[in-house]
């Protein structure tokens, strides 16, 4: 798995983006941070809660300058018709067809022939800032990421449960 520090890998994938299928380069994209969330299958019964979940606070992750990337080994005419079920998603699908992608940040599992449910935050210089793997069974917080995200746009220490408004550590130290 790739961690912080690490280059991303390019991304150029078949997506489905507001209903349309079209086409999504990692090196497209113009905010300061990418959040490119990984989850195992369409019309499963974790997934649909995570996807929908970004799709709520999307408003929030671009007021901090940051695109939402969803990306599963599902093809692109799989996300639309899922996206429809859902009531339509506002961010990329990225159809990851056999797990080139997954493979490539390292949360491909085999065993399972799907990609792990991981996220990964992506700075402006395309290195990885950030990286959570979680069990497959388990829905990450999307509030959690959110939280992350802001906390790295301060580019201060940001102690144990920091939140917008609380005192930030000194600018002076590494860690």
């Amino acid at each position: 798995m790739l961690r912080p520090g690490d280059r991303a890998p390019e991304i150029d994938l078949a997506c489905v983006l507001n209903d349309r299928i079209s086409r999504f380069t990692l090196a497209s994209v113009r905010s300061d941070l990418v959040v490119v969330f990984f989850y195992p299958h369409d019309f499963s019964f974790i997934c649909p809660t995570e996807v929908t979940g970004f799709n709520e606070a999307l408003a929030s992750f671009a007021r901090e300058n940051t695109t939402v990337v969803g990306a599963s080994v599902d093809n692109a005419d799989s996300h639309q018709r899922w996206a429809r079920e859902l009531g339509g998603v506002r961010y990329p699908l990225l159809a990851d067809e056999g797990g080139k992608i997954a493979r490539a940040f390292g949360v491909f599992d085999e065993s399972e022939n799907a990609a792990m449910r991981a996220t990964f935050l992506i700075n402006r210089d395309r290195t990885i800032a950030y990286a959570l793997a979680s069990p497959i069974n388990i829905g990450r917080s999307v509030a959690e990421t959110l939280r992350v995200v802001e906390a790295l746009r301060t580019g201060r220490l940001c102690p144990a449960d920091w939140k917008p408004g609380d005192q930030l550590g000194p600018g002076d130290r590494k860690y």
